[in-house]
């Protein structure tokens, strides 16, 4: 048995981690799916049946992003992470999705001869199941981004990408002095998908906001162009965004007539250190 990184959610107590379960000394036992994620969201943080990216989104976003489409932000993340973490740094990940830059920042970690604890946590157990797949040597499980399943002041780091923006439960999980990077999209990201799916595309807002008990580090652009050569890469990055449970019916069709498409990729990293 080892101890895990993550609490009981019903009485905030250590978990152990055991062969096919987690347990605590209350006796709350969850157990371990067969890819190794447990299930540590209570029926009171529910709000659907199964909430987040359903099956298709969890595909789409896998396959896109197995092809490295994306590289360049996780490698700027991996650096900037390298820079801003010890030897033996405790890493979350609040909303891991299918594992990418998760497993991209430990295999970064492990070559630069660091031995980081890290765990990733999604509300959909659709592509969390997918996660777990990928990589096997650190711990995820379905549960909210408003009430992680971690102890006080656990972390040297937290990542939070494209996820929901829960300050108050970063602030808490995070050591004094442990930094939280929050990527959100760039003004002109995915623009030209955008222009094909809208008759009136709109650019999205960047803005600097601060939060009580952070300071401001650095927003670091991350900015590249995507060079889609099939319709099969297209489709999974229209299923992959938002804009597939909300574009009209003209711009699905005439996104589906597309054989390749150049589009831009542009994301912010902003960096903050908990004081």
């Amino acid at each position: 048995m080892t101890i895990s990184l993550f609490r009981c959610p019903i009485c905030g107590a250590p978990l152990l981690r055991e062969e096919r379960a987690y347990r605590c000394a209350a006796g709350h036992s969850y157990d371990l799916a067969r890819e190794g994620y447990a299930y540590l969201l209570p029926p009171n943080q529910k709000h659907s049946a199964a909430p987040g990216d359903d099956k298709a989104m969890a595909a789409a976003r896998r396959d896109f992003l197995s092809k490295e489409y994306y590289a360049p932000l996780l490698n700027t993340l991996c650096s900037q992470i390298l820079l801003l973490t010890d030897e033996n740094p405790v890493i979350l990940d609040a909303g891991c999705g299918e594992g990418y830059y998760t497993a991209g920042i430990l295999q970064a970690l492990h070559a630069a001869g660091k031995t980081p604890r890290m765990a990733g946590i999604d509300i959909s157990k659709f592509i969390l199941r997918l996660a777990a797949k990928r990589e096997k040597s650190m711990e995820f499980a379905v549960a909210s981004c408003y009430h992680l399943p971690f102890p006080d002041g656990i972390a040297d780091l937290l990542l939070d990408c494209f996820s929901p923006l829960a300050t108050d439960e970063f602030r808490r999980v995070l050591k004094p002095g442990g930094y939280f990077l929050y990527v959100v999209p760039g003004a002109r990201h995915l623009w030209e998908l955008k222009q094909v799916l809208y008759d009136a595309p709109y650019l999205n807002e960047e803005k600097e906001t601060p939060y009580e008990g952070f300071s401001y580090e650095a927003i670091i652009p991350v900015d590249f162009m995507l060079h889609l050569k099939s319709r099969t890469d297209i489709q999974s990055l229209f299923h992959m965004t938002p804009y597939c449970w909300k574009t009209p019916k003209s711009g699905v069709v005439r996104l589906e007539r597309l054989e390749r498409l150049d589009c831009q990729a542009s994301f912010r990293v902003h960096i903050f250190k908990k004081l």
